[in-house]
């Protein structure tokens, strides 16, 4: 998962430069340097999967392919979910569930495309001032969104899911729909500030354009905050949401076995920390899979929740995105359709466990937060691993469900409340950023008691505001302008599922500034999804 307070998109063929992460050590850093705190395990693409998944005619074979999305849910149990029926005699396959997904965006292809899939709040990054509001240019949340809830126009209709072809790409929960916030830039960055607006404005706009709830956050971004939870603004934001309703999925980590913590937000004990298994690059090693070697270990304080297949996952590709340019390994051998990629990390669990909790949520509707939480931990499949890194074990949402279907409603409730210490946030903002730290186009680090815009961070009216969910009012945050007011055009469905844009006043992130440098690739040849920021 994520470190810091960045993330990163694709060049797309222009120039999108400055904002990146920096030490803290460095008063002064020239625009489009970078310094990572550390280096994470993860890694694009997995030539063994790819090798074994070839058929004889050097095709990619969904059906033994480790990472296929058909293997991961026939695993976790989720195509034996789709062959059950809610209480309006639908299948379970994520209806009338909007997930929302916190991240870079997410691009509109195949999979993704369908009306109604996939709509766009507003986008926080720092490219809404440019020509690139909404557009996924780093490429990471559209792998993600196709975990989620990616539907191909192949899919059978009037017959269950479960029926179609391993070829038929369907994510978790195929017929959710996915609400994208954008937060990221080209390069993957973001400021903690950013992250925080997002999830206060989810928390205060539970409704998407077509009227369907939002129900499931999915967040997999992480920095390395070491304040204490009750005091940490980014674990205040994303518990705030989890009190007000919203399912907060959050990875936790790719610091591998030696970590000891767990990244924030997902350090809060409320939301749901994921951490990723391994099949070790066979579709059967998911009945026994091991802890991912780069899945964050936590303490016996905290530690993550469950885990959930995070290697070598097949999804959707975001083309000419930062990922797809700087990334090749990561296309997916024998693939015909070229639109396929392969990616690790506890970004990829995460998106597993948020689609599994939009079927859970189908099903039962009237599910609390901390039941979704308690039915997906307390049925998850033992692992031999230790807890600090393997939390109750691996996700199978087939026995979740049977679980909340079995349980007696008022024992199911009371086992399920957590009571944890409250979260207030009225800690430090610049330690939420865990020392990583944007980088404008003149090399000055952002850092301090200020939001990415500059404004002076009061965390005692900040927790007021968002607290009562008052934080934001049209396009406002804080007293700032954001973003547009509303969803915008009237009638078409195209125009009302994208929310209207407006520039920032703060001329540092100015679209003329920050995008005069340009990324050279061989400073990112090393990076990975996991690397200091989104994982």
């Amino acid at each position: 998962m994520a470190k810091a307070g960045v993330i990163g998109l694709a060049s797309l063929g222009l120039s999108l430069a400055a904002s990146t992460f920096t030490s803290p050590a460095s008063a002064q850093a020239p625009a489009g340097s970078v310094r990572h705190a550390s280096f994470n395990d993860a890694r694009w693409g997995d030539a063994v999967a790819d090798a074994l998944s070839l058929n004889l005619l050097g095709r990619n074979e969904a059906s033994v392919d480790p990472g296929s999305l058909y293997t991961v849910e026939r695993a976790i149990g989720a195509r034996a979910v789709w062959q059950q029926r809610d209480s309006a005699n639908r299948q379970i396959t994520g209806q009338g569930v909007t997930v929302a997904l916190l991240d870079s965006g997410a691009a509109e292809v195949s999979g993704l495309d369908a009306p109604g899939k996939l709509s766009h709040g507003p986008d926080l990054s720092i490219e809404s001032n440019g020509v690139l509001t909404d557009q996924d240019t780093y490429g990471h949340g559209t792998h993600l969104a196709g975990i989620i809830a990616g539907r191909d126009a192949a899919a059978p209709t009037g017959k269950s899911l479960a029926s179609a072809a391993a070829s038929v790409q369907l994510g978790v929960a195929p017929d959710a729909n996915l609400l994208s916030l954008k937060l990221a830039t080209t390069d993957g960055s973001t400021d903690v500030s950013q992250v925080i607006a997002a999830l206060n404005w989810i928390t205060e706009h539970q409704t998407n354009y077509d009227g369907s709830p939002v129900r499931v956050v999915n967040l997999s971004f992480g920095t390395d905050s070491v304040q204490p939870y009750q005091r940490d603004p980014l674990a205040a934001a994303a518990e705030n949401a989890w009190r007000h309703g919203l399912v907060v999925v959050v990875s936790g980590g790719n610091e591998g076995p030696s970590a000891g913590r767990l990244t924030d937000p997902a350090i809060d004990p409320y939301v749901i920390a994921v951490g990723a298994s391994d099949s070790n690059d066979t579709p059967a090693g998911w009945n026994r899979p091991a802890v991912a070697p780069f899945s964050s270990s936590g303490s016996w304080q905290r530690h993550v929740d469950l885990v959930a297949p995070g290697t070598s996952i097949v999804s959707l590709r975001a083309p000419g995105s930062f990922i797809d340019t700087n990334h090749p390994e990561g296309r997916v051998a024998g693939d015909s359709t070229e639109r396929l990629f392969r990616g690790s990390g506890t970004s990829q669990a995460a998106a597993v466990v948020s689609g599994a909790a939009a079927l859970l949520l189908q099903a039962y509707p009237n599910l609390t937060p901390d039941q979704v939480k308690s039915a997906l931990v307390s049925t998850a499949t033992p692992m031999r691993a230790s807890p600090l890194s393997a939390g109750a074990g691996q996700l199978n949402v087939a026995a979740a469900l049977n679980s909340v279907r079995s349980a007696n409603p008022l024992k199911l409730a009371r086992s399920a409340d957590q009571d944890f210490p409250v979260s207030t946030g009225q800690g430090s903002l610049d330690a939420a950023r865990g020392g990583d730290a944007l980088v404008d186009a003149d090399g000055v680090p952002l850092t301090g008691e200020i939001d990415v815009q500059g404004n002076p961070w009061d965390a005692a009216a900040w927790w007021a505001a968002s607290s009562t969910l008052t934080s934001w009012v049209g396009g406002d945050w804080m007293g700032s302008t954001w973003t547009g007011s509303g969803w915008a055009g009237a009638g078409d469905d195209l125009e009302s599922a994208r929310w209207s844009s407006a520039r920032w006043s703060s001329a540092r992130w100015s679209s003329a500034r920050w995008s005069s440098a340009r990324w050279s690739s061989a400073r990112w040849s090393s990076a990975r999804w996991s690397d200091s920021t989104w994982s």
